[in-house]
């Protein structure tokens, strides 16, 4: 082979394996393992409501073709096929609908499910963000799998100015013990690790049962008085206030009691990592503001 034509087959090459890498598509996911496809996925089951709604913000909604029970945001997510619920899913529904990509809540999905649907060789991204940050870089790793980026880049840049803006307001304010009750019987609250946990902090609250391990935890009507919060925030299972709230008024030794500092979150803007999440956060940082107004003048 004459050496002249070398510069030309190496430049051939070069372009050649540029296509290839251009053409597959690589991701880390929240558990660590490296997701491969060949191309963008066009066929996405989505395993829980928070990520089918993450997906349509990272422009990928018209790309989901099963989901669970109560994803039913955007309005458009409504009109997808059901597969169960979140920790119900039914595996003959999704294999029927012969997606190329299962995105899967690593905390919220059964392990024992997503082993079989691993069994069918359907490529698997397991989310958990733990953090408000974590949900730009979600919304980037989505947008990369279904081939949206420049929706998903755009959306998570304006995540990140909308959390910087939030961080710049109610950063290093005079800290607040804050208690987040999830739910009355069993009574529950957050640990360290619950993203709910980052979003007090972002407020300069105190979460405190913010040193427990376990993202849901079980705690006792004892502990809470114990722990003395100067705010109670629940959240209930729709947008109505839950009425359990006003239980806390029988004791009145707790601060949040004596000042008045019972406040309601919905849900669906709190408890789902999505970017709806920092709507949330500015409603519980100026619940806690409020509370903050309510301290006795020194």
């Amino acid at each position: 082979m004459p050496c002249a034509r070398w510069p030309q087959l190496l430049a051939i090459w070069l372009l050649t394996f540029c296509q290839l890498v251009q053409a597959g598509i690589s991701v880390v996911d929240d558990s660590g393992a490296t997701l491969r496809l060949a191309q963008p996925a066009k066929r996405i089951v989505s395993l829980a409501p928070h990520l089918t709604e993450t997906l349509f913000a990272a422009g990928a909604g018209e790309r989901i073709v099963g989901t669970v029970d109560f994803s039913e945001y955007p309005a458009a997510a409504s009109k997808i096929a059901r597969v169960g619920g979140y920790s119900r899913i039914d595996l003959e529904r999704v294999a029927a609908l012969r997606p190329d990509l299962i995105i899967a809540w690593q905390s919220g999905n059964a392990a024992a499910h997503l082993d079989r649907l691993r069994g069918l060789a359907i490529p698997i991204y397991l989310s958990q963000p733990n953090h408000l940050a974590d949900v730009a870089g979600e919304i980037e790793r989505l947008g990369v799998l279904a081939g949206s980026r420049a929706v998903a880049d755009r959306a998570a840049e304006n995540f990140r100015q909308r959390l910087a803006g939030l961080q710049k307001r109610y950063g290093g304010l005079p800290p607040i013990r804050t208690f987040y009750q999830i739910w009355k019987q069993p009574l529950m609250t957050v640990g360290r690790r619950q993203i709910i946990s980052d979003v007090i902090h972002l407020c300069s609250g105190d979460n405190v049962f913010g040193k427990l391990e376990t993202m849901a935890a079980t705690v006792t009507v004892e502990a809470v008085i114990a722990a003395n919060p100067e705010v109670i925030v629940a959240s209930g299972m729709d947008e109505a206030r839950p009425e359990w709230l006003d239980d806390w008024k029988r004791w009145t030794s707790i601060t949040a009691v004596a000042r008045g500092n019972l406040f309601f979150v919905p849900p669906d803007l709190i408890q789902r990592h999505t970017p709806r999440l920092l709507e949330g956060a500015e409603r519980l940082c100026q619940h806690l503001e409020t509370a903050r107004s309510r301290r006795p003048a020194n």
